[in-house]
Parts: C-alpha cells; structure tokens; sequence
C-alpha cells in the first residue's frame, strides 16, 4: 500500500513525493501506507505532548496561565500581531521577557505580519519566531520545577527530560532525539509509536492516569483556539475550525492528528513526507482525512495547481493513497 503526491507538469508526472503514515485506533494500528515502522522525527509535532510539562509540573495553575497561552505553547505560530501578544504576556507572567528565549528569530510567517514589519521599518524578535508560545512553556515549567532558566533548551535539563519521559510513555516507546531548528530537544519515533500518542491525545481517558487532565487540557485549547495554533490559511487552522479534530503540522513534512471522531472511532495519525515536502504534506493529509470519513470541504489543497513565474496555471499536484486496513 502506497501514499504519495504527484506533481504535473502538463500531462506528464515531473515529480514523485512518497509518504508513509500510520493510523492508530482501539486496540492497536488500524491501518498504514508506506513503512509504519519508519522512524522520523516528530518535529513541531510534538509541541502538544511537550505543552503537557504546564499541568505535569503545575506550571499552568502557578502562573495562571489561560487557554491562549496554553494554545500557543502548542503551536506553530504565522507571527501575526495576536501571536506576539500572547507570547508577550504569556513571558509577563513568568517575570520574563523576550530575550530568555533561546529559539532565535526569523520573519513572521504570515506574508501580512511580515509585510507590516518592513512598513514600519522594524525587524522580527523572537517573539515572533513560530516556537515562541514552546519556549515559554519550558520556561514557566522550569520555574515550576525550581529548575534553572538558563539551559532549559540543553537534553539533560529536567524540562526535556520530563517531555522527553512523557511522549516515551504516551507512545509506549523510547523516542530518540536531537537538536530542533529552534534549539530544543526534538524526538523520533516509528510512526506507529507516534501514532498512538495521537490516539491518546484523543482519547485522554486511555492515556496513563497521570497524564489523562494533562491531555484533555492541551486538547481543548487547542480546538477552542485554533487560530493561535498556526495562523489564519494554515492548514491546521482549517481543520481545527472545521473537523472533530486536533491537527499538528511539523517540520520536513511531518503531520500528526488527533482525530476525536471518524466512523472508524477515535484515531491518531502520524505522517510524513518523506522528501520533506510541506506542499506534499498538505495534499496527503486532505486526502487522507477524506479515505477517513472526515471530507473537510473544500481547501486550497485539493488538486492544488502549479503555476509559473508569471502566476499562469503550468500543472497541479494529485495525491494517491491505498490504505492498507488491519
């Protein structure tokens, strides 16, 4: 069973992006296409079990921290003016500022943010780096811990060693990792493991008890504030808005869902493309949604098409799924 995006170029393929993902319902893996087995890094999908640290360490009651602020820890952020506000207060809070963060800078990802920055003559700050809303969680859970702030991206501070033991027993597997684009731990797992952490994230209640008020939280925040998850457009904006569902896009094509509600029953679904292509990425997952029984209307990723320099219609992109069911 195979997963891939096609990509056109008049009648001919000119590009082939293959994918394996895994889908993980009651009892065990349901269905897959590709390699389940293989093993990726989750990327920013990880952000909801590593925003779990908030109410693991009694960060999120200490601080009172509110379901935006809990959104933003989870999220990929477009840098927009509301992005940067939470993330400002949310560090307001903890009595910390923008520049304990170590995740560095880059440009909104919002075209309109970016835009209105270069208007006023005004650069990014890390606020407005996507993973701000992370590395305000780890500080406050650093401080809730009576853990050093300094360091608190480094693999042996207590922050990630607790993520790092919390997605190890929600997938039911030791995660490797390594450094992120934003200088904290990242972790890899097969994408069956990782999968069944989706599940959990859907189905809090068959998650360990410690865990379980953790996952319902970060889930409802989610869902109640897509918008601060990614950004107006953004895909996991879309299906959050639309769908019973938590979505969480990641670096290098990966894609994670938790899906409260399909005809199969709860699912959680890990994804990735294997080249890395993100525009890929968003076509599989639309389609997969729909070999789910979860059609979320019409979006900018079905049947996308490829235009030229001159924005004229050159191609498109078609995704091929067989799922293969257990």
């Amino acid at each position: 069973m195979k997963a891939e995006v096609l990509v056109y170029r008049g009648g001919l393929v000119e590009n082939r992006h293959r994918a394996s993902l895994a889908v993980y319902g009651e009892g065990g893996l349901v269905a897959y296409a590709g390699s389940p087995a293989l093993v990726s890094y989750l990327r920013s999908s990880a952000k909801p079990f590593q925003a779990l640290a908030l109410f693991l360490t009694g960060a999120a009651e200490r601080f009172g921290l509110d379901e935006e602020e809990i959104a933003l820890a989870t999220a990929s952020h477009d840098g927009t003016p509301l992005h940067v506000e939470v993330a400002a207060r949310f560090l307001g809070k903890l009595g910390l500022g923008p520049e304990h963060l170590v995740c560095g800078t880059h440009p909104p990802l919002s075209k309109e943010a970016r835009q209105a920055l270069e208007r006023a003559g005004l650069g990014p700050t890390p606020l407005h780096h996507n993973c701000s809303g992370k590395h305000a969680a780890m500080l406050a859970a650093a401080l809730a811990l009576g853990a050093p702030t300094e360091g608190y991206e480094r693999p042996e501070h207590p922050v990630q060693a607790l993520n790092r033991r919390t997605l190890g027993a929600l997938a039911g597997a030791e995660p490797l990792h390594a450094t992120d684009g934003c200088s904290v731990p990242t972790f890899a797992l097969p994408l069956a493991r990782a999968a069944r952490a989706f599940y959990l994230l859907a189905r809090p209640e068959e998650a360990p008890e410690a865990y379980r008020e953790a996952l319902l939280r970060v889930q409802g925040a989610m869902r109640r504030h897509p918008h601060l998850v990614a950004g107006p457009g953004s895909i996991d904006t879309l299906l959050m808005e639309r769908l019973p569902l938590v979505a969480k896009r990641g670096a290098e094509g990966y894609y994670g869902l938790a899906l409260l509600s399909t005809p199969k029953g709860p699912l959680g679904v890990a994804l990735k493309v294997e080249d890395g292509s993100a525009q890929a990425r968003e076509v599989l997952v639309v389609a997969l949604l729909r070999a789910l029984g979860l059609p979320p209307g019409p979006t900018p990723w079905d049947r996308p098409e490829v235009r030229n320099h001159r924005g004229l219609p050159v191609g498109h992109l078609e995704a091929r799924l067989e799922l293969a069911w257990l």
